[in-house]
């Protein structure tokens, strides 16, 4: 083309209406927590293009419904949160055998501040009450009742449709034979619809579906011998995140809540049992969830620990009279979520010198709001939960 005479380069305006504003999202923030939920911030301004040029608008001139979050949830990592303590009170008593106290109170491990109780629930948790002796008394010593713990009897009224009677091998001379105890409930390998809602799971794997629940909230317990634990996997799920609908899982050593992404995630009890709760607020939503068990990779329990799972069990302390020294057992009552325990001591004989002691006792706590009372000396007593988990320690 060089012989050629070259046109003028020149250029030539199109389009030259302007372009309607529009939203713009710089980049997302950090996330404004290290762990659990949080908010990362975005700045969103109204821009518009004018000539090739970006313009800066008012925020009334772009529309308003199309606006995007200035804030959006966040989740870095879940929280292990963790139970903190106080230091041991002096002994209650001067001389003699009495009790000592602490404080306990949860704490988030990466920043150590105390948060609420709540996020802390579903761990397991030390004594905060155990026996003490300050020495011989030269006279005989006074009875020191454990601050907070209501030791009086109680005589029910009426026994719920769950019970767990708490005996020992002496009921025999107080003339009260046991009765035989029903099998353990199975459940079929697949359960589906408002049917599964406040059941049960024993079997060592099964498929729960908890799709086309009516009701607001569906709660199942999965359980397993002592030295198992429990995977469970999200094969479906129908959640609507946005109205409120979410899935919980809870155990002795783990809590996890959750709605976005569920489906194909993995969950590991840690422990034998595991409750799992779903909210629904909107008709034919619900997850369809698989589970299994495997021997445990930790051990969480102590050799001297039982677990029933009702819905009638016995429990004799100790398991052998052998004289040795067993330290605190425990006992871990799973029931159906929909039912609720009752303990009826029917015979208690912690020695002769339970009326001047506290350090032979009977703790039992009540896993659902995490109170505890206190039963000592040999007092038959009557007690009922709230929820559908206790844990009974027995001490010296």
């Amino acid at each position: 083309c060089h012989p050629v005479a070259k046109p003028e380069s020149r250029m030539e305006v199109c389009n030259a209406h302007p372009c309607p504003p529009r939203w713009k999202a710089a980049p997302v923030g950090p996330c404004s927590s290290t762990c659990g939920p949080g908010l990362a911030v975005q700045q969103v301004t109204c821009v518009q293009m004018h000539q090739g040029q970006e313009m800066l608008l008012e925020d009334h001139l772009c529309p308003a419904s199309e606006k995007p979050l200035t804030s959006i949830p966040c989740v870095i990592r879940m929280c292990s949160y963790e139970w903190g303590f106080s230091e041991w009170t002096e002994c209650s008593t001067s001389c003699g055998n009495g009790v000592q106290t602490r404080q306990d109170f949860c704490i988030n491990p990466l920043t150590r501040k105390r948060v609420s109780p709540v996020f802390c629930r579903h761990f397991p948790k030390s004594i905060v009450l155990r026996g003490c002796s300050a020495g011989p008394c030269p006279e005989q010593a006074v009875v020191v009742k454990p601050h907070g713990a209501e030791l009086q009897a109680v005589t029910p009224a009426t026994r719920p449709a769950t019970a767990v009677t708490a005996t020992r091998a002496g009921y025999k001379g107080l003339g009260l034979l046991p009765s035989p105890l029903p099998p353990l409930p199975q459940e079929p390998t697949e359960e589906s619809g408002g049917g599964v809602c406040g059941k049960l799971f024993l079997k060592a794997i099964g498929i729960v579906n908890m799709t086309g629940v009516e009701s607001r909230d569906c709660a199942v317990t999965i359980g397993r011998p002592l030295g198992e634990e429990i995977t469970v996997s999200v094969l479906e799920s129908s959640l609507n995140c946005t109205a409120g609908e979410f899935l919980l899982f809870s155990g002795r050593m783990m809590w996890r809540k959750g709605c976005r992404k569920l489906a194909l995630s993995l969950i590991n009890s840690r422990t034998n049992t595991l409750l799992v709760k779903q909210r629904l607020l909107m008709p034919g939503n619900g997850v369809i969830l698989q589970y299994s068990s495997r021997v445990a990779t930790k051990k969480y329990y102590q050799d001297c620990d039982k677990q029933l799972f009702g819905p009638q069990g016995e429990i004799v302390y100790p398991v052998q009279s052998s004289g040795q020294r067993q330290g605190v057992c425990r006992t871990f009552i799973n029931v159906a979520p929909r039912h609720r325990v009752a303990i009826h001591a029917l015979y208690i004989d912690l020695g002769h010198d339970s009326n001047q002691t506290q350090s032979n006792y009977v703790l039992i706590r009540d896993v659902n709001t995490m109170k505890m009372m206190v039963f000592h000396g040999k007092q038959q007593f009557f007690w009922e939960s709230t929820g559908s988990q206790v844990e009974i320690e027995f001490h010296e």
